[in-house]
């Protein structure tokens, strides 16, 4: 059995407080199943592992204006589809902090 003495980190989402169940959580637009890939506690949606945002430079930011490059860091997203006032609704894009 293979143990690591390395702490378990998480990442925590919080969802928007208009956002009730039934919803759908999406990962990269991959969806994400409740009790395997997360779970939700207090309103935050906690995954067991780290999600990274790409951070750009100056000089990585330039040189994609002007064509040069492209972004091929990790840019992790999380999307959450929900309904508000009996419409479907999508919570884009929301930001979520990693904690060791």
């Amino acid at each position: 059995m293979n143990v690591s003495d390395e702490p378990r980190r998480a990442t925590f989402v919080r969802l928007p407080p208009d956002v009730q169940r039934p919803f759908q959580v999406f990962l990269n637009s991959v969806e994400q199943r409740e009790g395997i890939d997360f779970v939700v506690r207090d309103g935050t949606l906690v995954f067991e592992r780290d999600l990274a945002k790409e951070q750009l430079g100056v000089g990585r930011w330039t040189s994609m204006v002007f064509g040069i490059a492209g972004s091929y860091g990790k840019n992790d997203t999380v999307d959450v589809v929900y309904e508000r006032n009996g419409r479907p609704a999508v919570a884009s894009k929301l930001p979520f902090e990693v904690a060791g």
